[in-house]
């Protein structure tokens, strides 16, 4: 009996062990990913979930983010959502504005992020140009498990805000970690509602780009609206 409560113990403090080198080797990745991070292009598919209907809607397209470096910080970062189906639109992030193209009306919806820039570029961003230190400063990190997502082996990590007032619009996030590359493979956004978005990634480049290929490009004809001052 002394033998087995022994090696009971011994398989609780090798598994605790293992689960939590884990969780540092994910976070390690990533970090290591991050250091080196200029831009991403890649396909998506977006899953948004409403939950007081208990319905999904699906959209794809193309995403292109690119981080710019300054001195001092913060960074700077352009990003290009390109939606083709089943409703074109593209969202661009530039600076401190999101422009927001519904070429179906020939309209640019252009939002002032203002105090909310952060919070724009945390999805951008989120786990692509992440450092470990700059991730555990912001939320508390737990280890999910391994999955497989398409065919890609990955770690997926639960994260929590420590700021309130992100946890009051987000109340979780799931990352999973490409255990080859340490980039982000898949996104979950879970909201207080219950409702959540979901962003699957594929065929994934890093090139460098230049400023102008995260630009919209729009019509002489197009309309602007302005959705707050």
């Amino acid at each position: 009996m002394r033998i087995g409560i022994t090696l009971a113990l011994f398989s609780s403090l090798f598994l605790a062990s293992a689960a939590a080198d884990t969780l540092d080797g994910a976070l390690n990745r990533l970090d290591r990913a991050g250091s080196q991070f200029k831009g991403m292009a890649a396909n998506f598919v977006n899953v948004k979930h409403t939950a007081i209907v208990n319905e999904d809607s699906k959209s794809s397209g193309t995403i292109k983010i690119k981080k710019i470096k300054r001195t001092p910080p913060p960074d700077d970062i352009l990003g290009l959502l390109d939606f083709t189906a089943p409703d074109k639109r593209v969202v661009a992030l530039t600076g401190k504005t999101v422009q927001i193209y519904l070429p179906n009306l020939k309209t640019v919806q252009e939002v002032d992020l203002g105090k909310h820039k952060v919070w724009v570029e945390q999805f951008f961003l989120f786990g692509f140009g992440t450092s470990r230190s700059d991730l555990e400063a912001a939320y508390n990190v737990t280890l999910g498990g391994p999955e497989t997502i398409g065919s890609e082996a990955t770690t997926r990590l639960v994260m929590t805000s420590k700021n309130p007032e992100v946890s009051r619009q987000l109340s979780k996030f799931e990352l999973w970690v490409s255990d080859k590359t340490g980039m982000p493979v898949q996104q979950k956004f879970y909201e207080p509602s219950g409702d959540s978005n979901v962003f699957t990634y594929s065929d994934m480049k890093t090139p460098n780009f230049k400023d102008s290929d995260l630009q919209l490009k729009l019509p002489s004809n197009t309309k602007r609206e302005t959705l707050n001052k």
